[in-house]
């Protein structure tokens, strides 16, 4: 009805300017909470005094600082491509949103490629570093980068296949075909997601989504002790804040959401007793738990050896993922999927 009266460009415009909206706070919102939940898995307390409850404005008061610092440029650096990197690494974060849908007809695009388009928008960031380390004049910088790039090309092949075989079974490459497939399967008048089908699937993506973020263990490229933070050496004040905080956490909860809905089924319901719950609260639970697993992986392991990550990708996540495409193949060919 909205769309039949404003057309189908006022709507999606709108739904546009909304997400933008959204994703600075829900940034905010996700540093704090991955602060909290990292302060008590580790037995401490966590930020406690900033804005008085639970210190639920610290970084709101980091984002400020950022504000305030000074942007230094190098004076040998490429300044044109130096200035540009925040404006690539959160253009390729910000992207994967157009095809998340929070219900059947609340998308900005249903596009009949959504998988590959999801997994080609998250690898814009890689340009980005690569642009930082290049621009920046300066070897740690570089090889934080070079890290990064060989980093993505390891780790994005087991992506792509754990998200293969959930289009297998939906059989469509649309995101929200793949939602709607899996409304079909009810036992008890529980909707049965992906999830029981592609444990394993889930894993890889877990896993490979992590690596893709550079995020502990998988941090090689910006590790503090080694490179320090990488390609980002040189980045100072808000290009720091943008080209490293923003851009990781809108990634993550785009990736989360993707998840959710490649595995969890996305804005479909729990049950048929539940369907007059809005698909979008559903979509934001599921996002939710994905976000927690990301967190939690990431307070629990150490991080890996440079050769440790490309053996871990090579020799054990894509033979692994080869598998799940073989198992998803013989339960395609099962009358009762």
């Amino acid at each position: 009805m909205i769309a039949e009266i404003l057309g189908n460009g006022y709507v999606q415009l709108g739904m546009k300017l909304g997400v933008l909206m959204i994703l600075l706070p829900a940034t905010l919102a996700l540093g704090w909470v991955e602060l909290k939940i990292g302060a008590h898995m580790q037995a401490r307390m966590g930020p406690m005094y900033p804005g008085g409850f639970h210190g639920w404005a610290q970084t709101l008061a980091d984002g400020i600082k950022f504000v305030l610092k000074e942007n230094i440029i190098p004076k040998n650096a490429d300044k044109s491509v130096f200035s540009m990197v925040p404006y690539v690494t959160m253009l390729g974060a910000a992207l994967i949103y157009v095809v998340i849908p929070a219900g059947e007809n609340l998308v900005i695009e249903n596009l009949e490629v959504g998988v590959f388009y999801v997994l080609a928008a998250s690898s814009i960031g890689v340009i980005g570093v690569l642009m930082a380390g290049w621009a920046s004049a300066n070897k740690y910088s570089m090889m934080g980068a070079l890290r990064a790039a060989a980093q993505l090309i390891a780790y994005e092949l087991p992506l792509v296949l754990a998200a293969a075989a959930v289009a297998m079974m939906a059989g469509s490459l649309s995101l929200v075909d793949i939602v709607e497939g899996q409304k079909q399967i009810v036992l008890a008048g529980f909707y049965i997601p992906f999830l029981p089908f592609q444990i394993i699937g889930f894993v890889i993506f877990l896993i490979a989504a992590t690596a893709e973020m550079t995020r502990p263990p998988f941090d090689m490229p910006v590790a503090e002790a080694e490179l320090i933070t990488g390609a980002f050496t040189e980045y100072t004040g808000i290009r720091f804040a943008f080209s490293l905080f923003a851009a990781e956490y809108i990634t993550m909860i785009g990736l989360s959401a993707f998840g959710a809905t490649m595995f969890l089924g996305g804005y479909a319901p729990l049950h048929t007793a539940l369907e007059f719950i809005p698909g979008i609260v559903w979509l934001l639970a599921k996002t939710g738990t994905i976000l927690f697993l990301l967190i939690w992986i990431r307070w629990t392991f150490p991080r890996l050896r440079e050769d440790q990550l490309q053996k871990f990708a090579w020799k054990v996540l894509i033979p692994l993922s080869l598998v799940n495409i073989f198992i998803t193949g013989a339960l395609k060919l099962t009358p009762w999927i």
